[in-house]
């Protein structure tokens, strides 16, 4: 049985779908069980990352420190790991993770920006950290530019390189074109991290190991932004019925998801009508809360918002426009009836 290691982010991800106020305690609860079912590694914090608890993407309930302790304790041999975002979160940041046992930093940046990502990855391997580079929105980028890139973060250092479906945007064949061409040409392992707002996470998961990805993402109960990630305990029983070993207890993640992760979630994981927005018009997967709160605010359709995000290609860290696309649409409609 080919070997597939998961790398779970409910605790990070997921923090996107419940506003980022889970507490330490309960993502202790959550890190327990996940280490007792063998889930290799455990993404940890703000939805945004490392930094990320701030006026412009939302606070979290408590202070990034508190969670790494919280989950650190907990932990038997499942590791931690951290996203860090450049512009968001900084080496100084990181440094504080370190601090809580992290050893694994995912340095995520715009897919045709993995420079700004080197001094992150050379930091991390200089202190013994597994660094992995994590191209976001890979989905507007050709294969051969995702290529390009993704020798970059070989070149820095990186232990292994992601293609990131940010958006969920993706089709199966737009996954194997990118995986498959990554693989190929490079010696470093290719991870893939898929969002379901097209209903395509698990299959898309399924096609990017198949193209060549050893290491893939999975959240308990899909938890995550816009319509969430592929759902664990689902990529967990998909992979077994394929013939991959995870080292996962399917029983135990089944558990977590039934007995404690649904009583956190705020709202059922679905490919409502927003999130599929997000993935039609390829916007940015934390983008869903934002516009649905200024479409409330500004009387408009959030769904506008999302597809006017898209055209004009937004990518995280500009949250601030959504604000102004909302306004912008507002007026089009009060001009609209005007003219009536």
């Amino acid at each position: 049985m080919k070997p597939i290691r998961i790398l779970d982010s409910t605790l990070r991800d997921g923090m996107h779908a419940v506003s980022h106020q889970l507490t330490p305690e309960q993502m202790a609860i959550v890190a327990a069980k996940l280490d007792e079912a063998g889930v290799d590694s455990i993404e940890v914090g703000h939805g945004d990352g490392l930094g990320g608890s701030s006026f412009q993407y939302g606070f979290s309930k408590a202070p990034e420190a508190h969670y790494y302790k919280a989950v650190a304790q907990v932990l038997t041999k499942t590791k931690l790991a951290v996203l860090l975002i450049p512009g968001i979160g900084t080496v100084e940041d990181l440094e504080l993770a370190m601090e809580y046992g992290v050893k694994t930093v995912r340095v995520a940046t715009h897919v045709t920006e993995a420079d700004t990502g080197e001094q992150h990855i050379k930091f991390a391997k200089a202190h013994g950290l597994e660094a992995i580079g994590f191209l976001m929105m890979s989905h507007m980028a050709p294969p051969e530019k995702v290529l390009e890139q993704a020798k970059l973060f070989e070149s820095y250092g990186a232990d292994v390189v992601y293609v990131t479906d940010s958006a969920g945007a993706m089709l199966p064949a737009d996954v194997t074109a990118r995986i498959s061409l990554v693989s190929q040409e490079l010696s470093t392992p290719i991870g893939f991290h898929a969002h379901n707002n097209l209903g395509l996470a698990i299959g898309n998961t399924l096609a990017a190991i198949e193209a060549g990805a050893t290491v893939v993402d999975g959240t308990v109960c899909g938890l995550g932004a816009g319509a969430g990630n592929a759902q664990l305990e689902v990529l967990t029983a998909v992979l077994d019925k394929a013939g991959y070993k995870t080292g996962i207890d399917l029983y135990k993640v089944m558990d977590l998801s039934k007995d404690v992760v649904e009583g956190l979630m705020h709202r059922p994981q679905t490919v409502n009508t927003d999130a599929l927005a997000i993935g039609y018009a390829g916007a940015y997967g934390s983008f869903l809360l934002h516009s649905r709160r200024a479409a409330e605010k500004f009387g408009v359709d959030s769904r506008d918002i999302l597809l006017e995000l898209g055209r004009r290609k937004t990518v995280g860290g500009q949250e601030d426009l959504i604000i102004d696309v909302a306004i912008e649409l507002a007026k089009q409609k009060s001009f609209s009836l005007s003219d009536d």
